[in-house]
């Protein structure tokens, strides 16, 4: 799509912009049913009541059963990217996720994928006939990159972006574009142009963001493997409340050459693209294939640094036995988790403790609340003048969320150049004094890096509970302190709210105003049906170490306990 946006007011810019995605979604064949007059507050349930038996066969698959279908040619590309149209195109019907839908795109490039089998008798590459779903502000050639804003609609890239370029040479299919928020800045998915993007799970709560969109079509079924952004927990947000798997890698090792933002070159806390799917084997495969393409080659900033295969030393003790050691992070300190997020936790390390192989230890915060004073002195050093002019120029009104992030938050400020040198300094101390707290868990320092005996991981929730209300995601604690500290993290799935088991604490005494904001939030009947996750968090550059973890503690636990 591009829409030229001229002289005309925002109503008219989004008018267009939205009338442009429904007119793609009709032009799906066959016809997508449209949704009921009136809609159930969790709507998981409608693609099987408004979907063929078979589109929701295909559309239920992991990444590698899919991957196995279509690389034998068992399945043929485009019957499944088909299933997917219907399903995303449904889910935009129901959740409001859809940026836009790319039927012609995506079904010649499945028939040119089929051909290709058929001739060669071999698949493309390792992600043949996979269907990706893509946040919107990745640029594909062509299309608008608006990254939220009425006043960026009309951009277009003359190319795609370097990560889009990899998938595209291993084989998969791009079919949808997703929603986010205006800004980019919000753990929910709200903007003038596309409206407001809500749980599948429960639709009076947020989908999250700002890779909501992401999230909600991950929820809905409508994509299994997906593209979406982070700097403050913009995958991880979204994945947790959707029941999906969310990655945050190290930074430097995806490329995020060609995406949008309002504040290109600010890199005091550097954004990461990552992926979001409905199996954690989806994760891996995303991380290898585009690790395993060398993007450092053409993107010199990202560090050289090939995919590591499992290594049996990461997980033993001194004797060579296999041990896992978890800290446990049950709060922050800062803002105490819901019921039902401390249940999971609860129910994950009691499951650890029975298990042989694994010590679980008690994680102390170590001044997290510092840790948001550094990271939101940085988010916007210009004061949020880019951000604001971004919003301000087409004379779009502010989201609630804008507003809470930029205009009211007291941290931001436009800053000096020694300023910057503050905080640059404040940001580096913490990550040092971080070090030395993980350090600290050593049994044995053997020096020269050799630590005996240390965490190995840290488990902790995603945030002060589950999806919260619409316009109510404010507290950005639980994932925006791996972001200052720049630890890749995964979020999964572990159960759901309970209304009846996670009561309310009745007699809790909130330990300050931003306590008392999440504690009030929280009625349990309110989040019924609301996805629980939980996230799995290790040192730099320790991204394959911290997804070999998480596989080896679902088998462990059984998680997820609910889907």
């Amino acid at each position: 799509m591009t829409v030229s946006n001229g002289t005309r007011s925002w109503q008219e810019i989004a008018h267009d912009y939205q009338k442009h995605r429904d007119e793609t979604v009709a032009r799906v064949d066959p016809a997508i049913p449209d949704a009921p007059a009136k809609l159930p507050l969790n709507v998981t349930g409608l693609p099987k009541q408004l979907l063929s038996a078979r589109e929701i066969e295909i559309t239920e698959q992991t990444v590698p059963e899919l991957k196995q279908k279509l690389s034998t040619g068992e399945w043929k590309c485009v019957d499944v990217i088909k299933a997917f149209l219907r399903r995303a195109g449904l889910g935009q019907k129901l959740v409001n996720c859809v940026a836009e839908l790319l039927p012609e795109r995506a079904i010649k490039r499945a028939e040119e994928l089929d051909q290709y089998l058929e001739e060669h008798k071999r698949p493309i590459g390792p992600l043949h006939g996979i269907p990706i779903s893509v946040k919107e502000h990745l640029g594909m050639k062509g299309l608008d990159l608006n990254a939220g804003f009425c006043s960026f609609v009309g951009k277009v890239p003359d190319e795609d972006a370097h990560l889009l370029k990899i998938l595209w040479e291993a084989g998969c299919v791009f079919y949808v574009r997703s929603t986010q928020p205006q800004t980019l800045m919000h753990l929910e998915t709200s903007s003038n142009l596309c409206g407001v993007t809500v749980n599948p799970f429960n639709r009076a709560l947020t989908c999250g963001g700002s890779s909501g969109g992401e999230g909600a079509l991950q929820g809905i079924g409508g994509s299994i493997l997906g593209i979406g952004s982070d700097i403050g927990g913009s995958i991880r947000s979204p994945a947790a409340n959707n029941g999906a798997y969310g990655f945050r890698p190290s930074t430097y090792r995806l490329p995020t050459g060609g995406y949008a933002s309002a504040m290109p070159g600010a890199d005091s806390i550097v954004g990461v693209v990552g992926p979001l799917s409905n199996s954690l084997e989806g994760i891996e495969l995303f991380m290898q294939t585009v690790i395993d393409a060398q993007p450092w080659l053409k993107e010199p900033s990202l560090v050289p640094l090939p995919w590591k295969q499992p290594d049996p030393n990461w997980f033993t003790d001194h004797s060579g036995k296999f041990k896992i050691k978890v800290g446990v992070l049950w709060t922050d300190e800062v803002v105490k988790p819901h019921p039902p997020v401390l249940r999971a936790l609860k129910e994950v390390v009691e499951k650890l403790k029975q298990t042989e192989g694994y010590e679980i230890v008690e994680w102390k915060p170590y001044k997290h609340d510092l840790a948001w004073d550094i990271i939101a002195s940085l988010y916007f050093p210009d004061g949020g003048a880019k951000e604001s002019a971004a919003i301000d120029s087409s004379g779009e009104p502010w989201r609630p969320l804008s507003e809470f992030i930029i205009k009211d938050n007291p941290l931001v400020k436009a800053h000096s150049i020694d300023d910057i040198w503050f905080w640059h300094r404040q940001r580096n101390e913490y990550r040092t004094d971080y070090a030395k707290l993980w350090n600290s868990t050593a049994v044995k320092d053997h020096g020269k890096g050799v630590l005996e005996g240390a965490v190995d991981v840290i488990l902790c929730p995603v945030g002060p509970g589950a999806a919260p209300p619409i316009n109510c995601a404010r507290y950005w604690g639980y994932t925006s302190q791996w972001n200052l500290l720049d630890y890749p993290s995964v979020v999964f799935p572990v159960t759901k709210v309970k209304p009846d088991v996670d009561v309310t604490e009745t007699d809790y005494k909130p330990l300050n105003d931003q306590d008392e904001y999440n504690y009030k939030l929280y009625e349990p009947e309110l989040y019924r049906d609301a996805p629980v996750a939980l996230q799995l968090v290790a040192r730099r550059y320790e991204d394959e170490k911290v997804l070999k973890a998480l596989e080896l503690i679902q088998k462990a636990t059984g998680a997820p306990f609910e889907k």
